[in-house]
C-alpha cells in the first residue's frame, strides 16, 4: 500500500512532467514547430511530442527534475530503444511523414527556468 505522504510526491512529480510537456510545447512553437502529437501511445512505447519544422520530424523526449545535470541523465538506453519503437510506429500510422528527416531530441526542464532543447540528442543504429 502506498502511504499517503509518497501519493503526494508521486502526484506532484507526474503534474510536474505533464506541466513540462506543456511548457517544451510552447517553446518548441514558438521556434517554430509545428506540434503534430503529444504523448503519442503505441504498445512498444510513448513519445510526448512529435514536432516538425520544414522537413525535420523532431521525436522529443520530456525530462523534468529539480536539477538539470539530473534531466539530462535519466533517459538509458532501453528508453531510448522504446521511443524509436514508437517513432517507427508513429511513422508507420502517418504516410504523409515520409521523405522527412527524423531526429530525436531531448528537451530538459528544471524549475524556473527555460526548457533546454538538445537536438539530435541520440541517433539510431541502422
Amino acid at each position: 500500500m502506498i502511504r499517503s505522504g509518497a501519493l503526494r510526491k508521486k502526484r506532484r512529480a507526474w503534474t510536474f512532467g505533464r506541466l513540462a510537456e506543456e511548457f517544451c510545447s510552447w517553446h518548441l512553437r514558438l521556434r517554430g514547430y509545428r506540434i503534430l502529437a503529444r504523448r503519442f501511445r503505441a504498445p512498444v512505447g510513448e513519445i510526448d511530442i512529435v514536432a516538425r519544422r520544414g522537413r525535420t520530424l523532431a521525436i522529443v523526449e520530456v525530462k523534468a527534475r529539480e536539477r538539470r545535470d539530473d534531466a539530462a541523465q535519466a533517459l538509458n538506453t532501453r528508453q531510448r530503444r522504446r521511443i524509436v519503437r514508437a517513432a517507427e510506429a508513429f511513422l508507420r500510422q502517418r504516410p504523409g511523414c515520409d521523405g522527412l528527416d527524423v531526429r530525436f531530441d531531448l528537451m530538459v526542464v528544471v524549475p524556473w527556468r527555460l526548457p533546454v532543447h538538445m537536438r539530435d540528442a541520440w541517433r539510431t543504429t541502422p
